[in-house]
């Protein structure tokens, strides 16, 4: 069974720096883009950045030139570097992968189409 396991949450003053880290488990082959959405209260989700496994990266608008996304293949871990914080960035992130393929057997691999993580919170105060 894969998961998406999510940590580096937490509470952080505006201006300030948080780095999110998504690692799935699991027998994993392969994953060909993971990356980070959000919610914040009351709003629909929306993606916040994304890299594929070659490492080209895409960004919201509202994050660029703040925010950076980066992978360890060799890991099957996903990072957010948040930095220069604002209030509009707190929300709950979530890790989310594309196209993971895991080994079932030696023979046998299994695709999963779109995986989530369980979330984690980001409060950032004014």
């Amino acid at each position: 069974q894969v998961q998406l396991v999510e940590s580096g949450g937490g509470f952080m003053q505006a201006g300030g720096s948080l780095r999110l880290s998504c690692a799935a488990s699991g027998n994993i082959f392969s994953i060909n883009i993971m990356g980070w959405y959000r919610q914040a209260a009351g709003k629909e989700r929306e993606l916040v950045a994304t890299v594929t496994s070659g490492g080209m990266t895409n960004y919201v608008d509202s994050v660029k030139g703040r925010f950076t996304i980066s992978r360890d293949n060799a890991k099957n871990t996903v990072y957010l570097q948040m930095n220069s914080l604002k209030p509009e960035d707190a929300a709950a992130y979530y890790c989310n992968a594309k196209t993971l393929v895991e080994f079932v057997s030696p023979d046998i691999r299994r695709t999963y189409p779109e995986v989530w993580g369980q979330g984690t919170l980001v409060t950032v105060s004014s």
